[in-house]
């Protein structure tokens, strides 16, 4: 049922696109079709949650072990890039407009926008209900209100230049549009690539994260720790985790389970590696130290 609202908000989304790009060109407002590519980008991205539901069953094979998961953020980061670089050349058109003012017709970009606003609060009601009990389905819903804040900017700069002729309101509107754009989606290109970089999620302290591990009875150290995310729900860890004493296998391995318990309950990571060793590493303590956060 979410895939196919999701699936409907999409072709909503990208009809509004096409329908303000039109009527950016004809009115020849550079405000609509800056909020055309804002629309666009959202489309995708809610394409892409509705993607990332399908596949969300399809299992790990021999050559993706970790599954497919990454495909979304992969094609996020692209989302996001196209989406700046597209900004960058409205600046520039925009730069153009502000020395060059030229006539707008006020009344027909008006309607569109007033279209175009009235399309994205219908997709915001599709996915109020389900914004709460799916991440995918939240940031679409959060994509959709931005859409509707950008949609009243244009109205407003439409009934100014309409009323009044102020022309200079279109290139305006448009810078303020695009940075917009660029400062929500600058976000998505800092996540991507810290997922992609294998970076240890900022959320979660490693230093108190070893303190806690090694505050449980019978751990000595916690070493050779590492932290990453799969995607922006999943969260892995592998780690050495060093014994005070010389176990039996069955102890060590209820050790072992008192720390994956620790692990998911107060810090979310769900999937770990650990290996359970006694006076492990040769005990290169000191080489080891300088790596272990990384």
């Amino acid at each position: 049922m979410r895939g196919r609202k999701l699936l409907w908000v999409t072709i909503l989304n990208f009809s509004i696109t096409i329908f303000q790009i039109v009527g950016g060109i004809l009115s020849n407002s550079l405000s609509l079709i800056s909020d055309a590519i804002h629309n666009l980008g959202d489309s995708s991205a809610i394409f892409i949650a509705f993607l990332a539901g399908k596949h969300a069953e399809k299992q790990p094979d021999t050559r993706k072990t970790f599954g497919y998961k990454r495909t979304e953020i992969l094609a996020a980061l692209f989302n996001a890039v196209v989406l700046i670089g597209i900004c960058v050349y409205l600046f520039v058109e925009a730069y153009h407009r502000f020395l060059n003012p030229e006539p707008i017709r006020g009344a027909m970009m008006l309607a569109v926008a007033i279209f175009g606003l009235l399309a994205n609060l219908i997709s915001v009601v599709i996915l109020h209900k389900d914004r709460e009990h799916n991440l995918n389905v939240k940031a679409a819903y959060l994509h959709l209100l931005g859409d509707t804040l950008s949609s009243v900017a244009v109205i407003m700069g439409g009934i100014a230049i309409w009323l009044w002729n102020l022309y200079w309101l279109d290139p305006l509107v448009t810078v303020l549009v695009g940075i917009y754009i660029i400062v929500h989606t600058w976000g998505i290109v800092k996540q991507t690539v810290s997922i992609l970089m294998q970076s240890a999620p900022e959320e979660i302290d490693p230093s108190l994260l070893k303190e806690e591990v090694e505050a449980i009875k019978g751990i000595k150290n916690l070493h050779h720790l590492h932290i990453w995310r799969l995607d922006d729900e999943h969260m892995l860890l592998e780690a050495h985790v060093n014994l005070e004493e010389d176990l039996r296998l069955s102890e060590a391995g209820a050790l072992r389970e008192q720390v994956e318990h620790l692990l998911m309950q107060k810090f979310g990571i769900g999937h770990t590696t650990l290996q359970i060793e006694y006076d492990g590493c040769n005990g290169r303590r000191d080489l080891i130290q300088k790596d272990e956060l990384r």
